[in-house]
């Protein structure tokens, strides 16, 4: 009798247990994919996607939080976002600093959105020698900056950067402390209306490649829920063509707009200088190689940048960072 009890009790806590593990698991699987997003051309059409209700379509739950981009990555850093969209050197920055993550997918690449704005009588990047720059030190324009000086033959010493958060580079522009200053849309041209006669004088279209943009996820959240990341690279995909379509661009333009708090007709100028990759660019981009124009060449080169700049100490392991698997399931 004791026997038949014992096995009754173990067949009763085994039902228990499995019943106790399917509910955790169904309320995991509930649980909305927290993806940090910012003011950039390239991920501005996201808020389409919300709009219109298409995460729901696709069968995937996303809490999709708006920042400053700076904070975004403090968040994630603190592991409260599953996944954010960020620049690839970022990416590689504050996986150093202990918080890993893969690139899954590529929404851009900047094509003259990121910029070096120089005040009144500042027309070219051989004028900074010598002078003070506003910029967020170890940031993606921080190595634009660096690229635009070099390539026209004045070491990074030559000037003096002050550190300055980007939202912050307007003003401090404006205030007469800086020759320049290096910023991304649409905060560069926040800075060109402050100051009447400022002007581009370097910008990311010369340099394709240089500056890749994309969905960073944590390991963790990819391994426990491919499926739902999947979902969401096929929202994606969906968004990218309401943005082309000529029929539903006005729209697309419309939202990306209200998201960034101005008209259309100003934004259609920030969405010139970013190029929205095709899933056929996308992939190439994700092949293996040596040039800025892969993923792998441009994440070799802003590793350099950042170790140089003691962003951190040790060169970073390019490939954990990239992960192209999800993008060719969709």
């Amino acid at each position: 009798m004791k026997i038949a009890l014992k096995k009754i009790s173990r067949v009763a806590l085994a039902l228990a247990i499995a019943v106790s593990a399917g509910i955790g698991t169904q309320a995991k699987a509930e649980t909305p994919l927290r993806i940090g997003f910012s003011d950039w051309p390239g991920w501005t059409p996201w808020q389409i996607a919300i709009d219109k209700g298409w995460f729901k379509e696709a069968g995937v739950d996303v809490n999709l939080q708006w920042f400053d981009y700076s904070a975004s990555l403090d968040a994630f850093s603190a592991g409260k976002l599953d996944g954010d969209f960020i620049a690839n050197g970022d990416g590689l920055a504050i996986g150093a600093g202990g918080a890993k993550n893969v690139l899954i997918l590529l929404t851009d690449y900047s094509s003259g959105n990121d910029q070096v704005i120089g005040k009144p009588g500042i027309t070219s990047i051989k004028q900074l020698a010598g002078q003070k720059v506003g910029v967020e030190v170890g940031l993606v324009d921080h190595l634009l900056l660096e690229h635009a000086l070099t390539s026209n033959g004045i070491p990074i010493s030559a000037v003096t950067l002050v550190n300055t958060p980007t939202n912050n580079t307007p003003q401090v522009l404006a205030s007469g402390s800086v020759a320049a200053i290096a910023a991304w849309q649409p905060i560069s041209g926040q800075a060109e209306m402050q100051l009447p006669g400022s002007r581009p004088i370097y910008t990311s279209a010369q340099a394709p490649g240089l500056i890749f943009d994309g969905l960073a996820v944590s390991p963790e959240s990819l391994k426990e829920r491919p499926q739902d990341w999947a979902k969401v690279v096929k929202v994606w995909y969906r968004v990218l063509a309401y943005v082309n379509d000529p029929k539903t661009h006005a729209d697309a333009l419309k939202i990306m707009a209200a998201r960034d708090g101005v008209s259309p007709a100003v934004y259609v100028h920030y969405v010139k200088g970013t190029h929205l990759l095709s899933r056929e660019e996308a992939e190439k981009a994700f092949v293996k190689s040596d040039a800025i124009s892969s993923i792998y060449g441009s994440d070799a080169n802003a590793d350099a940048f950042n170790v140089r700049n003691g962003v951190y100490k040790s060169p970073q392991t390019i490939s954990d960072y990239i992960d192209a698997s999800l993008l060719a399931s969709n």
